[in-house]
């Protein structure tokens, strides 16, 4: 929580050092001996959203006193009044609130995976390619750490991996169809080692995206791991990862759920293949575009 406030606090233009301290009231023992709104506090209600809602709160506080606190005053006053009154406005409001979305958001991810596995899948896995491109994949950390917090592991996160495996399938068919593009097959064979452990930016930026077609063919090989590993969450065998950021191989020793290891082994592992092969696929017959053979 506390690093959470920090880093928090320096994004948006505060000081660190209040937006940890403000974030740090959320995991404070003390807060058990609170009841707000019929609801009796518990020490890291909220979690991570908690502590970002708290260091937000703080920043923006500290920001309208910077701007009408006197000199003279402003080292007294401002950190004073930020930690009060975000403070406050943390143990009476926002750790409430926080912890309400963080249930919210366990109980939605399970729903949707129990009731429509496939479908949200499918749609997870094929449109989490265009959000690493943009750059707003970042945006699911908050909830991830969540259901990390709430369950022990998220189970987004292998269904999201599998953009990685339609995006590595995808780069396989464009090296087998332009055998005579030396440039592109040295890029695919640099990037492929970092594209199976789940870095997908190089294979992205260096050879799907510039070609067009074969990044839709990629998000296809996604969208049908995905859906994969979503048709078993819906039978009741849920696949999640105990950790954030690593994906494709190196997701294996992460990996936890509510089945056996050898069943979440299986499961992610048939989700992998099936991204591999459909990405190649769908590359291979329709997204490698005709490139002119270069001169012998």
């Amino acid at each position: 929580a506390v690093f959470v406030g920090l880093n928090t606090a320096k994004e948006f233009g505060g000081t660190p050092v209040l937006g940890g301290a403000v974030a740090a009231i959320v995991v404070y023992p003390g807060v058990a001996k609170l009841t707000v709104f019929g609801v009796t506090l518990s020490p890291g209600q909220g979690g991570v959203l908690g502590a970002l809602a708290a260091a937000l709160l703080a920043t923006r506080v500290e920001k309208w006193c910077r701007g009408r606190v006197p000199d003279a005053l402003d080292v007294l006053l401002t950190p004073t009044l930020t930690v009060l009154v975000a403070g406050l406005a943390t143990l009476y409001g926002l750790m409430w609130a926080a912890g309400a979305v963080s249930t919210a958001i366990g109980t939605a991810a399970n729903w949707l995976l129990t009731t429509t596995g496939p479908v949200a899948g499918l749609v997870l896995g094929g449109l989490f390619l265009p959000l690493v491109m943009l750059g707003l994949h970042q945006a699911l950390i908050p909830i991830h750490a969540t259901l990390i917090e709430q369950q022990g592991y998220t189970v987004l996160l292998p269904i999201l991996a599998m953009a990685g495996a339609g995006q590595v399938g995808a780069c396989l068919a464009v090296y087998v169809r332009l055998r005579h593009d030396t440039s592109l097959r040295t890029t695919i064979r640099s990037a492929l080692p970092a594209g199976l452990l789940g870095v997908g930016e190089p294979l992205i930026y260096g050879v799907s995206l510039p070609l067009g077609r074969p990044f839709l063919t990629a998000c296809a090989g996604g969208a049908a791991g995905g859906a994969f590993v979503g048709f078993f969450a819906m039978l009741g065998d849920r696949v999640g990862a105990t950790a954030i950021g690593p994906s494709g191989w190196a997701l294996f020793p992460l990996l936890a759920g509510n089945c056996g290891w050898g069943s979440l082994l299986a499961i992610y592992t048939g989700g992998l293949l099936t991204g591999y092969a459909v990405g190649f696929t769908a590359t291979y017959l329709f997204g490698v575009p005709d490139r002119p053979r270069p001169p012998a």
